[in-house]
């Protein structure tokens, strides 16, 4: 277990500088901890220290002006008590490749991001402690109905941060609270973390629908069998399925497939309105994580028996073999739910 700095507040690294990563370093400063943020280009690390902004990821966002914006990496790792790591999930590995070497003995390391690896269907936990050689109890991930910039304009929320260390995830959950954003913790770290990465998934579906100009019928349907089908998975997985019921799954699924601010969601509403895969990508300015994970979970979904009507439609459109308006995947597979629900 890490210790705090000799001021009180927890020492804190975050990688990444992207919208998620600079809000995250915001709601940890507002709850008090000593907050360096590591950012890939020079030009923006020196915008955040200078200014307190962030005006490509986090348009009028005045940040704390304590925190330390480098793109030194070993600077802002060091003696760091806990590591956030906020960076798109496929190019995760190669990143840590740098960080290896930097870390405290004792450090946490915390994963903020919401993918599964393409080339190995490892989640990103997973990936942490493979790379970066650490026991699992000094990892933990943080999940939760969290649209970066609701929070960065302090609209109040709560999260959920998952080890399975009780102690470490107490501690994280600690860090990560301040008056506008509220963290609860568990040990369950394959459905918070899996709750993330599948909603991602069904808010493509979402999307798709909405840009076809379906209605608030369709939404509903793929909403609420898309949580069964999360559930499903998580479970076959080794999760509770009460995870899925809370902030991790259901939380973050309707955040996620409701909101225009949601990239996933914006991206399967391009799709919906006809465009291809790679136009999609191409239009957008951040990674819609959902679009890199599905491969993945359809892979671990064969491996475990798990039938995934809604992701394999949504592969199904990915792949320009199936028109956007003719998903109907709550359509394709028995409830298994009781007659009339």
């Amino acid at each position: 277990m890490t210790e705090q700095n000799p001021a009180g507040a927890a020492k804190v690294a975050v990688l990444g500088a992207g919208s998620w990563g600079t809000t995250f370093a915001k709601v940890l400063a507002d709850g008090g901890a000593d907050v360096a943020l590591w950012a890939r280009r020079p030009e923006l690390a020196s915008e955040i220290s200078s200014s307190g902004r962030n005006s490509h990821y986090l348009p009028g966002i005045n940040l704390p002006r304590s925190i330390r914006a480098h793109s030194d990496l070993e600077r802002v790792l060091s003696d760091a008590d806990q590591v956030y790591v906020s960076v798109p999930s496929q190019a995760l590995r190669g990143n840590l490749d740098k960080v290896r070497g930097h870390l405290r003995p004792d450090a946490v390391v915390v994963s903020l991001m919401k993918g599964v690896e393409r080339d190995t269907g490892l989640r990103m936990s997973e990936v942490l402690g493979q790379v970066l050689g650490l026991e699992a109890s000094r990892i933990a991930v943080a999940s939760g109905p969290n649209l970066a910039l609701e929070v960065a304009k302090e609209w109040p929320t709560a999260a959920v941060v998952a080890s399975t260390s009780a102690e470490t995830a107490q501690l994280v959950a600690k860090t990560a609270s301040n008056s506008y954003f509220r963290s609860f913790y568990n040990t369950d770290v394959v459905g918070t973390e899996f709750g993330g990465v599948l909603k991602n998934l069904i808010a493509v579906a979402i999307g798709i629908v909405d840009g076809v100009g379906y209605g608030e019928n369709t939404k509903a349907s793929i909403l609420t069998r898309g949580l069964a089908e999360m559930t499903a998975f998580a479970v076959a997985f080794g999760a509770k399925a009460t995870t899925l019921s809370g902030l991790a799954g259901l939380g973050d699924l309707i955040a996620t497939s409701e909101s225009p601010l949601s990239r996933n969601n914006m991206a399967g509403r391009l799709l919906g309105q006809g465009y291809a895969f790679d136009e999609v990508v191409a239009s957008m300015e951040q990674t819609a994580e959902g679009l890199a994970s599905v491969r993945p979970v359809l892979e671990l979904a064969r491996e475990r028996g798990v039938d995934m009507p809604i992701v394999t439609q949504v592969a199904q459109v990915l792949d320009g073999t199936l028109e956007p308006k003719d998903i109907a995947p709550h359509f394709t597979t028995d409830s298994d739910l009781p007659l009339g629900e």
